[in-house]
């Protein structure tokens, strides 16, 4: 019963800081973009929600990476940080890129959006695997 307790007890804090995590991801993505996602996901505007979407498991890959591999809740965080950082990154590279990103975005262009979640996710999963080195 104590393992069992003890267990729980590791599973919810490793929650709670990556619940925290992923919603300072949120808040920084969104601050980082040039156009408000959650605006036009209320809008219905499939684009911005792909795109959010795809860049936010992006994230989460390399966060269950840092849950799995780190040994302290210092570290987590830290490796979550870095999570953070590529996204930004990736998105930073996109939008060289794409110049007129966030227009197309919010126009409603999936073919954009679908190629800025697919550099997301190719950017999680590399951090990912970095990490695990």
């Amino acid at each position: 019963m104590v393992t069992t307790l003890g267990q729980f007890i590791d599973f919810l804090i490793d929650f709670i800081i990556a619940t925290f995590l992923v919603g300072l991801y949120l808040l920084i993505y969104t601050f980082a973009t040039a156009h408000n996602e959650f605006a036009l996901i209320r809008r219905n505007v499939l684009s911005a929600s792909l795109s959010l979407g795809l860049s936010l498991i992006g994230f989460a890959i390399p966060l269950s990476s840092a849950i799995i591999n780190t040994n302290t809740l210092v570290d987590l965080v830290l490796w979550g940080l870095v999570a953070i950082v590529v996204q930004i990154f990736a998105y930073g590279i996109v939008r060289v890129v794409v110049p007129d990103l966030t227009r197309r975005i919010a126009d409603g262009e999936v073919g954009t959006a679908t190629f800025l979640g697919a550099v997301s996710l190719a950017a999680g999963i590399a951090n990912s695997a970095a990490m695990t080195i």
